[in-house]
Formats: C-alpha cells, structure tokens, sequence
C-alpha cells in the first residue's frame, strides 16, 4: 500500500498516530542532554538504564501542534491529546470536527467534514510503517520508548555521536532495526527502521526531552516516513501538558457517515 493512498483516505488525522508525540507546559522544564556516552557501558546496562526511565504516569492531557509535508503540499493543525496509559489513546481536532481513538483492540476515526469514519484493527497502521504495530508500540513511539522489548533478544551497543547505538546482534533479514539511546536520561534518540527489499523506512528523531512531574517526555520530535519514492515527514510540538488529571474520552460515530474501507 502507498502512503499516498493510505494519507488521502484518513486524512492528516489519522496519520498522527504512526509518530511520536511531544510534551510541553508551563510547569515543565527542558532537559538538556549534559551526559556523555561511555563505551566502558555494556549494552545489558543501557537497556537497564532504558527501561528504568519509561515514565510513570496514569493519565496526560495536552495539545499538540503537528505540521505534516508530503510533496508539494503543507498542512498544520492543532489537536486535543488525552492519554489512559495502557488503555486508551485519543485525538481531536478543533470542534469536534475530526476524532480517533485507539485502544489495545480497535483503531477508530471519523471526519465530519466528509461525513466518514473507519472502525477497524491495527492493520492499517501496520502497513503504512512496514511492521505489525499494536497499542503498546504504538504508545511506547510517542514516550521515546524502543518498540520492542529489548530482552527478548541479545543486542550490542557502541557509541556514535554521543548515542548509545543498540541494535539486535542479528539483525532480522527483513527490517533492520536501530535505537540512539541518549547518554542523559536514557530515551531514545532516534528509532531507525529500514526495510530495504520494500524501499520502505521510517525514522523518528527526538530533538529535545523535558521533565513533566519527575517524568522525562519527549518534547520536539521529527518523523519521516519513506515508501520507495514516496515521502511523508511531520514534525510536532505539544504544549498545555497535565498528568495524573481526570480525563474523559468522547467518541460517538454519527449516523449517516460513510465507513472508510481499506483494500
């Protein structure tokens, strides 16, 4: 499937929840990347350090502004993020005019301006990114965690350009997969995953981090996606960022809309 077509079918909306999200408010502080990687580190302790650091939080609320290019054409919105962690992801634009949700069963959209909606599994998102995604990769992308869980197979580790470069000692034959694990609070830098065969790649690039309720989140993120001679990047910035608040998830598909389906 062509990220064209897969874009032109879901909107901007729909394609948010392929990239990592960033967090931004008033009570938050940047993080500065002042630590300097070590190759005396085997890659048993980076991992340690990894998973220590994924954030700890039970709810998020935010707003995050998302600019996406593909080609010509440049689009920026700014959307409502909510977050159940482990449960429930949720989207919407201004108005009401456009909402998603997923959970770890179902992915969920509809589009008010073209009287549309999609109710359907992670299928579709796998087939954009080129790997079978579910809710906890998804979610961990947007909280700087890597994909999958580094335990499950050995990696090795060596230092580049002050990232902890940790990848799997054997490389699938299918994808090859690259974390940049950062030197001060451990989250990623940057996830690299390329499927040559398929011409397909994707890459998340972290810029920047910040600290939200003790919490390190990322702040500024930059994703491209590439599928043979096609290109979508988008960039993001959230802002407005509560954690631990109530939170509510309003998702009612209108009658009358059309269902988007997927071939």
């Amino acid at each position: 499937m062509k990220l064209p077509q897969v874009y032109n079918n879901l909107k901007l909306i729909l394609s948010v929840i392929l990239i990592a999200f960033a967090f931004s408010c008033g009570s938050t502080k940047s993080v500065i990347a002042s630590g300097v990687a070590s190759d005396k580190l085997s890659a048993k302790q980076v991992i340690k350090q990894h998973k220590k650091n994924d954030a700890d939080f039970k709810t998020m609320n935010a707003r995050v502004k998302i600019e996406l290019i593909q080609g010509d054409s440049e689009q920026g919105f700014t959307f409502s993020f909510r977050m159940e962690k482990d449960k429930v992801i949720w989207l919407s634009a201004p108005i009401g005019m456009a909402r998603m949700m997923i959970t770890p069963d179902k992915v969920k959209f509809y589009n008010k301006l073209d009287n549309e909606y999609f109710d359907g599994d992670y299928k579709l998102l796998s087939d954009v990114v080129g790997i079978d995604l579910d809710f906890m990769k998804v979610q961990n992308i947007l909280l700087g965690q890597t994909i999958y869980d580094l335990n499950d197979e050995p990696h090795q580790v060596f230092v580049n350009n002050n990232s902890y470069a940790l990848s799997p000692k054997d490389q699938h034959a299918l994808i090859e997969l690259f974390y940049l694990i950062n030197p001060s609070h451990f989250k990623m830098d940057s996830l690299q995953l390329q499927q040559q065969f398929e011409k397909r790649m994707l890459q998340v690039d972290y810029s920047s981090y910040q600290e939200v309720k003790k919490q390190i989140l990322p702040q500024h993120l930059r994703i491209v996606a590439v599928d043979d001679s096609d290109q979508v990047t988008i960039t993001m910035e959230f802002k407005s960022v509560s954690l631990n608040e109530e939170v509510r998830f309003p998702f009612n598909i209108p009658s009358g809309y059309k269902e988007i389906e997927i071939k």
